[in-house]
């Protein structure tokens, strides 16, 4: 196996570790089902804009597998994959926005917060879909989408605003942490 193969590995399992230890701190919120808010998904963005898209959704992928092993709730099989690997892996795809060292911090910020949008997005339609399909008995009078959007919204929303306030203070006051050692700015795994 390549060096820069297992320093990928390595870094994907460091950042998917710390993603589960932040999702075990949780800040519970209004809502009656589960939903709460958390800094898990740091680490997934983090990896997302340092290697890139590839790595971001393994990573994602890998935590959410984690998040299944150590605090699942499951009702059904499809729901088991629309809540924890397909939503988090997802959120990797704000690897397709990492920025490069070349570009002042406004444009890397901007990167940054659309990719974190985007992966917390395409996170919250994963959890949507779930809802309708197996949480629909708790809408009852309103219409399945909407209740659905409404509650996972509500929480993703927090979500996108705490981690692009984390990312973007970590991402510059260190931006050392945007770019893989000896790999010039980030690599596709």
């Amino acid at each position: 196996m390549k060096k820069n193969n297992i320093s990928l590995l390595t870094e994907i399992a460091i950042m998917s570790a710390l993603s589960l230890i932040l999702g075990l701190i949780k800040f519970a919120g209004p809502w009656p089902q589960g939903g709460s808010v958390s800094l898990e998904m740091v680490p997934i963005f983090l990896m997302a804009f340092r290697r890139g898209l590839k790595a971001g959704v393994f990573t994602g992928l890998v935590v959410g597998l984690l998040q299944l092993l150590v605090n699942p709730y499951v009702i059904h099989p499809a729901q088991l994959v629309l809540d924890y690997p397909l939503a988090f892996a997802l959120a990797g795809v704000a690897g397709a926005f990492a920025p490069s060292i070349t570009q002042n911090r406004a444009k890397r910020t901007l990167l940054m917060v659309t990719g974190i949008l985007v992966g917390c997005l395409l996170r919250t339609f994963s959890h949507v879909f779930s809802g309708v399909i197996f949480f629909s008995d708790l809408a009852e009078e309103m219409n399945v989408w909407l209740y659905s959007f409404l509650y996972n919204g509500s929480f993703m929303i927090v979500i996108f605003a705490i981690t692009s306030l984390v990312v973007i203070l970590l991402t510059n006051t260190a931006p050392k942490l945007l770019h893989a050692a000896r790999s010039g700015y980030h690599q596709a795994a």
